[in-house]
């Protein structure tokens, strides 16, 4: 590939990509997000796919050697989704269930490509297992209230001052964080080669 884009404005996820060497450029996705499925994987994956296909559809000059990568992450407790709060209290109820409990993270992702002059799609998701300590009223209120949960699925961010709060990490880290990179670096040498 000549060329990726990342069709996310995370930051967590620009850092993951710079962190195995990629070369890459940002270019939001501006799609209304909305999904049919419950299942937490069947929703990340057609996430990532809208995500991917909408920043594909821009004027490009040349989409020969372009590679769209598309990404999307949700929490899921107890068969539950939970997406970023809309509010402080809200993101104090999502922390209060996953006090103490074991909780999963899906992270989908798609690449959009030419293939023989034909768009082509691939999507894959990773799910990671978290379990958290017991957090009581003013731990969870305390870090509400840094702001660092507002823009998080869940309510929390792994890699920031919850870090305090989790037990064990089952599975791969970096997909907590917003994106399964070595598995991503994996479906690249296969979908590419080297």
């Amino acid at each position: 590939m000549n060329r990726i884009v990342l069709a996310s404005a995370s930051p967590r996820r620009k850092e993951l990509l710079e962190q195995i060497g990629l070369t890459f450029q940002v270019c939001c996705s501006t799609c209304e997000e909305k999904s049919q499925g419950s299942e937490p994987s069947s929703v990340v994956c057609e996430l990532s796919r809208q995500k991917a296909d909408d920043v594909w559809q821009k004027e490009w000059e040349d989409r020969e050697g372009l590679l769209v990568i598309g990404a999307d992450t949700v929490v899921s407790f107890r068969g539950k989704i939970l997406g970023k709060p809309k509010d402080e209290k809200e993101a104090c109820e999502m922390l209060s269930a996953l006090s103490g409990n074991v909780h999963e993270v899906y992270t989908g992702v798609t690449f959009c490509y030419l293939k023989e002059g034909r768009k082509m799609s691939h999507t894959f998701y990773e799910k990671t297992e978290v379990v958290f300590y017991p957090m009581d009223k003013e731990e969870i209120e305390g870090y509400v209230a840094t702001k660092d949960s507002m823009d998080k699925a869940g309510a929390y961010g792994i890699q920031g001052r919850c870090a305090a709060f989790i037990k064990e990490v089952r599975g791969d880290y970096n997909n907590v964080v917003g994106l399964p990179i070595g598995r991503l670096y994996q479906e690249m040498k296969e979908c590419f080669g080297k």
